[in-house]
Order: C-alpha cells, then structure tokens, then sequence
C-alpha cells in the first residue's frame, strides 16, 4: 500500500488517501472503511445522451465518484480445486497460472456533484489495485484506524510462509502473509489402498502421479524464489511430508532447477499436524520449527500468543478470561496482561461499539499491556471469533463469581445512593 496523501488533525478529522497494490491491501481498505465514511474512487459508470431527434445513445465513462459508504464487501482470491487429470494437463506449461486477485466492492449514494451522475444516485465502487482512494471517516480517525494505515504502508511486504498442507493424495497449497492466509490452489488425487493391489504397484503409480501433480502445482501456487519467503512448510499427518520433500528434490534435480534446489533445502521446514486439512495451519504456527525462524512476524505471535491462552485456560481459568464484558472487568481492574482481539469486532456497523473497543484498546495500552490484533483471515483469527472475538491473559487470578458480585454490590450502593439523594431533595423541598 501507498500512502498518498494524510491529512488528519489532533481531533481526529480528515481524509488519507491510499493506493492498493495486491489483496492484502484490499483487506486493509476491508477495515478502514465503514458504513457512513465517505469515499471516492475512480469509477466507470454507463452514461446515456438524448439526441435532438429523441434518438438515445448510451456510452461507458471513466469518473472519479465519491460515495457515503452503505455496504462494504470483501471476496479473497480464489483456490480452485484440480483432479489429476486437469494437473496433468498443464504438467507441461511453465508458465505461472494468471492470479486472481481480492475484491473489494463499496456501496452508496453519491454525495458529490458529478455532470454525468445525479446527487443521491446509487453506485457500487469497485476498487482496483493501483488506483487511489480517498476515505474520510464519518466519526473521525481513530488510534486503531490511524495505525492500521500505517501498519499497510510498510514496504516490503508480501507472502512469508508458503505451506503446502498434505495427505495421501491430496494437498492445499496456501501463502501466509501479515494478515492474510490465501488457499492458492487444490489438489486430489484418488489413491488405492496398499492391500488392494498384488504388489502395490496400483498404490505406488498414483503415488508417482500425486508426486508430479503436487511438483507441477508448486511451481505454479508457491513463489519459491521470492526474496520475501521465508519458509516452505510441507505439513502432514504421518509421513507423507518426508515422501512429498524427497520426490520435490528429486523431480527439481532431474529437471535441472537449481532455483527450487536451493529455496527447498535452505527454506524448507517439515511439521506434523494431526489431520490434512487447511485448518492445521494454527498447529504448525505454533510449531516449535516456525516459531524460531519466523517470531518476528505478526501471525506466528498470533499463534504463539493463542496457544498460550488456551494453554492458560486449561491450567488456571482464572488468569483467562474472555467475552467482552468479562474482559472489560478485567481491564478495569489493571489484571491485564496480554490483550487478543479480532479485527472482526472493529468493523462493527454501529460506531458507539466500535468506539468502545477503540477506548479498551488504549486504555489496556496505557497501563503497560500488551495487545494483540488477530486477522480473522488467519486460522487463528478464525479460531479466536469463536470464543467471541476478544480474550485475555491476567497478570494476576481473578474469579469471575466475585468480580461480578462486587459490580452487583457496587450498583445497588449506586442505586440506593442515588435513591437517598432523591428522597432527601423531596424532604427538603417539603420542609
């Protein structure tokens, strides 16, 4: 993402411009515009002209419009699924499958003056990467906001960890980058049973078939020579990775690419998970192997950070705590010491919510913890929206019973308080 123009005062009114350049930044702009923001963007709009006969012509124009934002919808890329034979048909291509990128479509009204558009007329913005856009917030740039921009501005970006998720016969090719986990590509292909046939020689054809159908959807899904990768992950149950790694090697040295030798022998890590399934992601980034070469990374401390919480749960639940309101008693009692929340709960449609995560976030911040914003578009993001979105890891134990029957004590105090005060101004008004 580039940062084109910001112009935000200390109150927090303003516009930043940004300008998108791959699906990652469209999941950036997912979560900076909200429902009431206004943004304008270029846009291509059908425009129809009556002659002075009556005759009318219509004609496609490009214009920049600018919209109060009613909708916001985000579609990732695709992963489509092969079978053996659609992989072996392209077995002999090199050339890398055409990449489908995020979308990102903005929906509402026109609140700008536009000769070839009416005021209040309806539009849907599709963004598109390396156009500007210009956002200005309805209810003011926010701390979360604000850093959210300047998170997307850091160069240098791009996918860090590609992982290809395996079992017999099948494998999901994905790239994890900061904030986004994309399943590229499928593979499935059916493989018999050893008993089946006399010899195995059945099983070990489409185990040869499976090898050069994965080999070939590698080379095309994983940017192995990416100076931006950082790891190849082979991840399976059993010992599928062992045979997957080895047949890679041996195809790449047989066919002479010593690009893919060297990104697999000094990238490559091998993790066990416990099924062949995408969702293994969240085991195998808090794998002992990622976590040493990849702790810097935002999604690896998103992993790290999950798996100690859960770890907590299950060894002292009263040093885990989540639910918005149970975390927010929490964080009025200082007994914060990291802080999980989804990115999911601040694009909440009604802004005095968000406001009030905005306000937990800063204030758990100014006391000293840490905080940590999970994607819901990593596994582990997903696995954290289950448990309402928000947790966090205590300092010290506190138990929920007698924290909640100290704010019910602390209300009824307030209510007989306020109760006294109101009778003695109806005593003093007799008197």
């Amino acid at each position: 993402m580039k940062l084109v123009g910001k112009f935000v005062d200390k109150s927090g009114a303003g516009h930043v411009t940004l300008r998108p350049e791959d699906d990652e930044d469209m999941w950036h702009l997912y979560n900076l515009i909200q429902q009431g923001d206004s943004v304008r963007a270029p846009a291509i709009r059908r425009v129809q002209n009556v002659s002075a006969t009556g005759s009318t012509e219509s004609h496609r124009v490009r214009l920049h419009l600018t919209i109060q934002v009613s909708r916001v919808e985000f579609a990732s890329s695709g992963a489509p699924s092969s079978s053996a034979d659609q992989a072996s048909s392209t077995a002999g291509s090199s050339s890398a499958a055409p990449t489908t990128t995020a979308a990102l479509h903005i929906s509402g009204p026109v609140i700008s003056e536009n000769r070839h558009v009416k005021m209040g007329a309806f539009h849907t913005l599709d963004i598109e990467s390396n156009r500007d856009v210009r956002i200005e917030k309805a209810e003011g740039w926010d701390s979360v906001a604000l850093a959210r921009v300047e998170e997307s501005c850091v160069p240098g970006r791009g996918a860090e960890v590609g992982a290809v998720v395996c079992g017999e016969g099948t494998a999901a090719f994905c790239l994890l980058s900061q904030h986004m986990t994309l399943v590229t590509h499928r593979i499935s292909v059916p493989i018999p049973r050893k008993a089946s046939a006399p010899g195995t020689s059945q099983y070990e054809k489409a185990m040869v078939k499976f090898y050069a159908t994965l080999y070939d959807a590698f080379v095309r899904h994983i940017p192995y020579a990416s100076p931006s990768l950082r790891a190849i992950v082979f991840a399976s149950p059993g010992w599928v990775r062992e045979g997957v790694f080895n047949a890679m090697m041996t195809e790449a040295g047989r066919r002479g690419d010593k690009i893919l030798s060297k990104a697999l022998r000094e990238k490559t890590v091998k993790v066990h998970v416990s099924s062949p399934h995408v969702h293994s992601l969240v085991e195998v980034l808090k794998s002992p192997e990622i976590v040493a070469q990849l702790k810097e990374t935002k999604f690896a401390r998103e992993g790290v950070v999950l798996d100690k919480f859960f770890k907590m749960l299950g060894a002292d639940e009263m040093r885990a705590w989540y639910g918005p309101d149970h975390v927010r008693l929490a964080a009025d009692r200082g007994a914060i010491g990291t802080l999980l929340i989804s990115d999911e709960l601040f694009r909440a449609s009604d802004p005095k919510l968000r406001k009030k995560y905005v306000e937990l976030v800063e204030g758990v911040q100014q006391k000293g913890a840490e905080v940590v914003m999970f994607s819901s578009m990593h596994e582990s993001g997903q696995q954290l929206n289950q448990l309402t979105g928000i947790a966090a890891i205590l300092t010290f134990p506190l138990d929920i019973e007698v924290v909640e029957a100290e704010e019910r004590e602390a209300r009824e105090g307030e209510k007989s308080r306020q109760e006294e005060e109101v009778e003695a101004s109806d005593g003093g008004g007799v008197g």
